[in-house]
């Protein structure tokens, strides 16, 4: 009796697998492999992704009185955060850090425990973040980084270094923590910020969005090989490549063979000498000198006499390949596109110029985003996003 074996394929248990059937086989077990693994790999971003939506929407709630804790609370203030070992740290020379924002991006890079050229360590204790400011408690004292008195904030991209710039302190200061709990306090410290300032929507706004983008590239079950699609190449080793690379020597050598000059044999110069002198009394006409100006003249199917004989200009325009880099976005010198990279918060002062911005374009303080009816603002990343332009199309990159 004939079966349907995994390949999708008639097999009878009489009949001996053939060299089809065993390709057919490591195709499928290649692609449900390859497929496994980014199925594995997408979940866990999905999962961190809604557990930090979640985090973000019940943020406050379980908030504690700071109860043993060696910090004096005001009244009302209440405690979300907390970890020991965080070092202070302080820079060595003056620097105008960037204004606080609400930007949210989990899980991109990897973090070091390092310590950056310019950051000196000057104490070590125990971090607190409250619905009100950061505070260390260090060994020589206290620091205090209030929300309502910062002006500068930075996230080091390749060490688990922040540095806060306020109102009332002329040097830069920020902590340095165990390379683990970085990205826990930052979003952490980015929510309590957007607390602070009532903007907890926008946070979780931005979420949203990542959620809903990142569900865009679940990847798709492998379609299964058959035995039907084997050819016969799969039988060299290498496939098909192997296959082009010797179809393309043999090609290429009898080309090279007959453009290379012919080798010369021991005596050839001796067969020159012997040439016959012309007999006398005949005319012997001088021997054309090559002009040392002249271009030297290209040898019929050469490439040099192919590209000398082409006078065609080259086509005007960019190559299609740099136009499809902007997936449909305008020609523009910044670079922005819609195929994707980083978001722009502080979009070129010319921006305008190439694209449709919409009216009041410079007052949104969110991120760069394209509407439904094709106008650019700077609300991405806002409860109100493209409110007045038929809502959100997608995201401008660069």
């Amino acid at each position: 009796m004939a079966k349907t074996d995994s390949t999708g394929s008639t097999w009878r248990p009489s009949a001996a697998p053939t060299w089809r059937y065993r390709w057919a086989h490591r195709q499928n077990e290649r692609r449900q492999r390859t497929y496994r693994d980014a199925e594995r790999a997408w979940r866990r971003r999905d999962d961190e992704l809604r557990r930090l939506r979640a985090a973000a929407a019940d943020f406050g709630r379980q908030a504690t009185a700071g109860a043993g804790l060696p910090l004096e609370l005001a009244p009302g203030e209440r405690v979300f955060w907390a970890l020991p070992a965080v070092q202070l740290v302080e820079l060595r020379h003056t620097a105008v850090l960037p204004a606080p924002d609400l930007c949210v991006d989990p899980g991109r890079s990897a973090l070091h425990h390092r310590r950056p050229d310019g950051v000196k360590v000057t104490d070590a204790g125990l971090a607190v973040l409250t619905d009100r400011r950061l505070v260390l408690l260090g060994g020589r004292g206290r620091r205090d980084w209030a929300y309502g008195r910062m002006t500068g904030l930075a996230h080091d991209p390749a060490a688990p270094v922040t540095l806060i710039q306020v109102l009332d302190r002329r040097r830069t200061s920020g902590l340095l923590l165990p390379a683990d709990a970085a990205a826990e306090f930052r979003f952490t410290l980015t929510l309590a910020f957007a607390e602070a300032i009532e903007q907890r929507g926008a946070i979780l706004a931005q979420l949203d969005e990542l959620i809903a983008e990142h569900d865009q590239t679940r990847p798709f079950r492998p379609a299964i090989a058959t035995p039907a699609q084997a050819r016969i190449t799969s039988l060299v080793p290498g496939g098909r490549r192997t296959v082009a690379v010797a179809a393309a020597a043999a090609l290429l050598v009898p080309v090279a063979l007959f453009e290379s000059d012919p080798p010369v044999r021991p005596g050839s110069d001796v067969a020159a000498a012997a040439t016959a002198a012309p007999t006398p009394g005949a005319a012997v006409l001088p021997t054309a000198r090559p002009d040392p100006t002249a271009s030297p003249r290209p040898r019929h199917g050469t490439a040099s006499s192919t590209a000398a004989s082409s006078a065609a200009p080259p086509p005007a325009g960019p190559p299609a390949a740099k136009r499809d880099r902007l997936c449909g976005a305008p020609a523009n010198p910044f670079g922005y596109d819609y195929c994707g990279g980083s978001r722009i918060r502080r979009p070129d002062v010319r921006v305008c110029d190439y694209f449709d911005c919409g009216q009041d374009f410079w007052a949104g303080t969110g991120y760069l985003v394209q509407c439904r009816d094709g106008a650019l603002t700077l609300t991405g990343g806002r409860p109100d996003v493209c409110a007045a332009h038929d809502g959100l199309r997608r995201t401008v990159w660069s």
